[in-house]
């Protein structure tokens, strides 16, 4: 179990490291190559489907890129905690962000791309984003159905709801790459502050994913293992001296006479 544990804390941030690594790639690839399609395509929008379009991104960029992510980093703070109140408002919270706003934001995205776009799913944008609109139902329903504390299913329902989770997670961050470049194709706005930005977030937030894992670690730094404890000074305190039987007998003694004259033996 160690090792299953080790290797999920590694998978998860090296997919986070990869996604940061393809949008600069493809960011420079895609200012690079798109300036020649869009002279060659330039397709004229009214500006009531460019603010749709507009629209549909804020959306799904707050509802996958934004607060999923930070719903995945609030439930791991469970983590830490054993039973209690504190673990009851971490968990609603969590609850609350991944269905009442993310799926509920993800789902008005959906329906405003199937009512106004052109869906042909003719690119990965849109395939990948039905991929993702079925996928986060199916991740809610599966939180909905968790088994309780002792269940023989319980490990199996967290290892599919965590595995799904992220790889939606991960996934919908990627699609927001790929939804800036369809943006700029239909257009024909730059989109490299947008994607400089977006990337500094997914930055953080595989920042703040290492660092919950290593904030544990550092807190125990300041106590020993154990019973023991440290003492701010690392002094060592002497124990108490125990006074030998020759050390007693040789000792002076107080006598008292009739009078109650007190005298030295």
């Amino acid at each position: 179990m160690p090792i299953f544990q080790k290797l999920l804390s590694f998978t998860t941030p090296a997919c986070f490291a990869l996604l940061v690594f393809l949008s600069f790639v493809g960011c420079s690839s895609h200012e690079f190559s798109g300036r020649k399609r869009i002279n060659n395509n330039v397709h004229k929008l009214s500006p009531h489907m460019t603010f749709d379009i507009a629209l549909h991104g804020v959306l799904l960029w707050a509802s996958m890129g934004f607060v999923m992510p930070i719903g995945v980093l609030i439930i791991r703070m469970c983590n830490r905690e054993e039973y209690g109140r504190k673990v009851k408002v971490i968990f609603y919270v969590h609850v609350t962000l991944q269905t009442v706003f993310s799926l509920v934001l993800a789902t008005v995205g959906a329906v405003m791309s199937i009512k106004n776009f052109e869906n042909s799913f003719n690119n990965y944008h849109q395939r990948i984003g039905l991929a993702l609109y079925g996928a986060i139902w199916v991740q809610a329903l599966i939180g909905f159905c968790r088994p309780g504390r002792g269940s023989k299913r319980r490990s199996v329902w967290y290892f599919v709801h965590w595995i799904l989770g992220t790889t939606v997670c991960i996934v919908g961050m990627i699609n927001i790459y790929t939804g800036l470049e369809a943006y700029q194709k239909k257009t024909s706005r730059s989109i490299r502050v947008w994607t400089v930005v977006f990337t500094a977030e997914v930055c953080l937030m595989a920042f703040l994913y290492l660092f919950q894992d290593k904030w544990e670690y550092m807190q125990k730094q300041r106590v020993v293992m154990g019973n023991e404890t440290v003492t701010p000074s690392d002094q060592v305190i002497p124990p108490p001296r125990e006074y030998s039987l020759k050390e007693v007998l040789t000792e002076p003694c107080m006598k008292k006479n009739a009078l109650m004259n007190h005298f030295m033996d």
